[in-house]
């Protein structure tokens, strides 16, 4: 009776070992045929406009991968799943991605809240993921598999503080946040501090919950304290309507945000009440590099539109992780997240990228003016500890929603680019191009 126990037991831990096997699948095959590689993102959901443009984005890069030989011989496929933009969703498709397709590697989310419900997965699989866009901090403090090419909330939080304060000159601030958004959430804290630690002065906090239709009660609570500025961490789907009602209120005060407003679906949303706002970003659209204008027009002539930020960092999370992949000699995980934190000096669409000790990108921001569907481009601020290229191009006067990006995906000498500094740490410095429009 022991014997048969035993052999029982046996019998289901084995089931239990197999059961936990990654099934084989397109990506099946170590290391020779295709690269699979998964993406996942928000296709039809109410963020659908960042979950196309960053696959777009993914997409052309892997097209031009394979088009010049692929990586180390081998061609790229890319695999897309649609998370509808719900975080249960987007643990559900990464694991069909990781179980089920055999990737050796995976791209997205672009929401925060998305990508921490579906980093674990990642971790436990010991399957690289790269963000090309969720900003939260605790996105790759899930573990040592998690990365981003993009920088993070106490960064681009401090860089709206400072240039609420030390640009428009403001004291007071009200904030209106997407209560149940981990994106905007951080955005508020880190916002909230280095505008107080610069002697501004938080006078109003209202909240939403993303899908409102109705903010006259917050807005009118707002106006009631006269502040002379308002941050709106949130995003494009809320925050148009947002810009509608405040303006149908009289509210005079320039609304300020983050990289979650950037959608040509802001203008159709809010129209000319947005005119007078700024937002923090990736990138400015109208730097006049060759580079840069190669990549908008490569994009255009394939989508038949301008490629926005999400675009641009799609494309960059792909090309970054095929020169992993390149470097590391192989698809197995622990060498290719290795490869992929050990990324130094690439110069990208979005800018120079180096990761952090933390699988941070370190890299500066610019901030834009929102005016008649134009982004009207104010300054560049970095990260404490880095400074400006010595042959950085001033920007031109203006950037329209019909422009866009940097370079692409060749990697820089080791020695050119800057020291990268931490990416937790909110201290910024501000740098205005010579052509700078005031």
């Amino acid at each position: 009776m022991k014997r048969t126990l035993l052999s029982l037991g046996l019998i289901a831990s084995l089931l239990f070992v197999f059961a936990c096997e990654r099934k084989g699948g397109p990506g099946a095959g170590g290391n020779s045929g295709p690269i699979v590689i998964g993406y996942y993102g928000d296709l039809t959901g109410r963020t659908s406009n960042f979950g196309q443009s960053t696959k777009n984005g993914v997409e052309m890069a892997a097209d031009e991968i394979n088009k010049a030989g692929g990586i180390n011989g081998r061609q790229v496929t890319i695999l897309s799943e649609d998370d509808e933009g719900r975080p249960e969703k987007a643990a559900t498709v990464v694991t069909k991605l990781i179980d089920q397709d055999r990737v050796v590697a995976l791209l997205g989310e672009v929401a925060s809240g998305n990508t921490l419900a579906a980093a674990p997965k990642a971790q436990a699989a010991k399957v690289p993921m790269i963000s090309p866009s969720s900003t939260n901090p605790a996105v790759t403090q899930v573990g040592d598999y998690i990365s981003r090419v993009c920088f993070i909330d106490p960064f681009q939080g401090a860089v709206m503080a400072k240039f609420a304060a030390n640009t428009l000159k403001a004291k007071k601030a009200a904030i209106m946040l997407d209560f149940n958004s981990p994106y905007s959430r951080g955005l508020t804290e880190f916002f909230e501090a280095s505008f107080t630690k610069l002697g501004g002065q938080i006078v109003n906090k209202q909240s939403y919950t993303q899908g409102d239709r109705d903010y006259k009660g917050q807005l009118t609570a707002i106006r009631s304290t006269n502040p002379d500025v308002i941050y709106v961490p949130g995003y494009y789907g809320e925050v148009g309507v947002i810009a509608k009602q405040a303006k149908q209120l009289d509210i005079k005060a320039p609304m300020l945000g983050g990289d979650g407003w950037d959608s040509t679906q802001l203008w159709d949303l809010g129209g000319d009440a947005l005119n007078g706002d700024y937002i923090s970003n990736h990138y400015s659209v109208d730097d006049p590099s060759p580079a840069i204008q190669k990549f908008v027009a490569a994009y255009k002539a394939r989508n038949g539109n301008v490629p926005d930020a999400l675009a641009a960092l799609g494309y960059d999370a792909m090309m970054v992780l095929a020169d992993s992949i390149k470097r590391a000699g192989t698809t197995e995980g622990p060498q290719l997240k290795d490869a992929i934190a050990a990324t130094k000096n690439f110069i990208g669409v979005t800018g120079t990228i180096s990761l952090d000790s933390e699988r941070n990108a370190v890299k500066p921001a610019v901030v834009l003016k929102l005016q008649d569907k134009k982004y009207i481009y104010v300054e560049t601020i970095y990260p404490e500890g880095m400074s400006a290229p010595a042959t950085s191009p001033a920007a031109p006067a203006t950037s329209s929603t019909e422009s866009t990006t940097a370079p692409g995906s060749s990697p820089a000498n080791p020695g050119t680019a800057p020291a990268p500094a931490k990416a937790a740490s909110p201290a910024v410095e501000t740098k205005k191009p010579a052509a700078s429009p005031q």
